[in-house]
């Protein structure tokens, strides 16, 4: 098959950027033509912010230069990723303008919300998903901490939801959980047109032993994603069980304190994936504490990868991902105390924690590797081409 696939990479590379990688090179190692459109953050830095709110909403350029590569290399199919801010859904109407089928995968809330998290001031927020402007966000500004930012990504969903884009110019869209499935069902995306299929790790990192003796966290140093209740719970069990800390971000002096206070937290900051793969796979924990809903959460499969079981929020993605006893364990989202019972019960049990590691791993055999992923990207790709031939005949 010959595929398209598009994606705004981000500054600072994270779990979309790398499952955006692994999906291009499972493709091409399974035989598929790839044709990468990518477009990266750092242009940013370079425009004023009226050429930056234009694109954002409509970038005429995007347009152009995908209308020329449909005609060059005539793709069977176009898969977006991250389309925001410089792709835009210009991308859509140059594949339509070409006869090409889309799929968009939901990799984030962006579609439903400025910030792409519905998270604000510690909190989960659906403000703006019943409001057609989005106004909310700029009230609040939840994009950037800046009104004028926040009005930009408001005027985009405003002008695209007025418009109808995203019920007539996606065939398909991919959901990575039941649980964004129905978020975007409910917030009156086409269910129809929404299909599950979770990330995946691509290549096998194989199991690790587990012989580390410490948790793990890795990820964005931000308040969505748990970091004060991490640390709240790190106060009493850093004697118990150490803590490395993979990740930098807004909250990282937060972190660095921690670290000098405490001898059992330690901060590793960025790390490369193989790093990450190396550090998981010793440890005796992957800790995912975040307070937002979570699209997906790749960590927590590379977790199984290698063999290691989960203790997460009870929130969103995280919740389906983990299967409690088995899997992993979760706690009460923004709740220290709980998080530190969870864990105890988990480390106070050394045989329990053994036959975890065994049901992680075999977790990921059995749902996010590499051929059970290929299998139903393809299949994806097949009803949207035949949604798109049908909406085709109807007009």
């Amino acid at each position: 098959m010959r595929i398209l696939l598009a994606h705004n990479r981000y500054q600072q590379e994270g779990g979309e950027d790398q499952s955006f990688a692994a999906e291009a090179a499972m493709l091409r190692d399974r035989g598929h033509e790839v044709i990468e459109y990518t477009t990266h953050n750092r242009a940013i830095d370079g425009m004023n912010h009226v050429a930056l709110a234009l694109r954002t909403v409509w970038n005429a350029t995007t347009y152009a230069e995908l209308r020329r590569l449909f005609r060059r290399h005539r793709p069977q199919i176009a898969h977006f990723n991250n389309t925001f801010p410089l792709i835009s859904p210009s991308a859509y109407y140059a594949a339509r303008a070409e006869g090409v089928p889309v799929v968009q995968t939901l990799r984030n809330f962006r579609l439903l919300c400025p910030n792409a998290l519905l998270f604000r001031n510690g909190k989960i927020c659906h403000e703006c998903v019943s409001t057609t402007t989005a106004w909310p966000a700029v009230v609040h500004k939840c994009y950037r901490g800046s009104r004028a930012a926040s009005a930009v990504v408001a005027a985009m969903l405003t002008t695209h939801r007025t418009c109808g884009t995203w019920h007539t110019s996606v065939d398909t869209y991919i959901a990575l959980t039941q649980f964004s499935r129905q978020t975007f069902v409910d917030a009156g995306f086409p269910a129809d047109r929404i299909i599950v299929k979770p990330n995946f790790v691509y290549p096998d990192p194989g199991p690790g032993t587990g012989a580390g003796g410490y948790a793990v966290f890795v990820g964005r140093l931000s308040s969505e994603k748990g970091l004060r209740t991490l640390l709240r719970a790190w106060r009493e069990l850093h004697t118990e069980l150490p803590l490395k800390i993979i990740g930098d971000g807004p909250e990282a002096p937060l972190v660095a304190e921690a670290a000098s206070a405490y001898a059992g937290i330690e901060w590793l900051r960025f790390r490369s994936q193989a790093e990450v793969h190396q550090l998981l796979g010793h440890a005796a924990l992957l800790v995912f504490p975040s307070e937002w809903y979570e699209t997906f959460g790749r960590v927590a499969i590379e977790a199984f990868a290698k063999g290691v079981p989960v203790v997460a929020s009870r929130l969103g993605a995280m919740a389906e991902l983990i299967d409690e006893g088995r899997t992993g364990g979760c706690f009460e989202p923004g709740n220290a105390d709980d998080l530190v019972s969870t864990v105890r019960a988990l480390i106070g049990d050394g045989g329990r924690l053994q036959a975890m590691r065994a049901a992680a791993r075999r977790e990921y055999e059995e749902r996010y590797t590499m051929d059970a992923n290929h299998n139903q990207l393809i299949g994806i790709y097949d009803r949207a081409i035949a949604t798109h031939e049908r909406t085709a005949l109807k007009h």
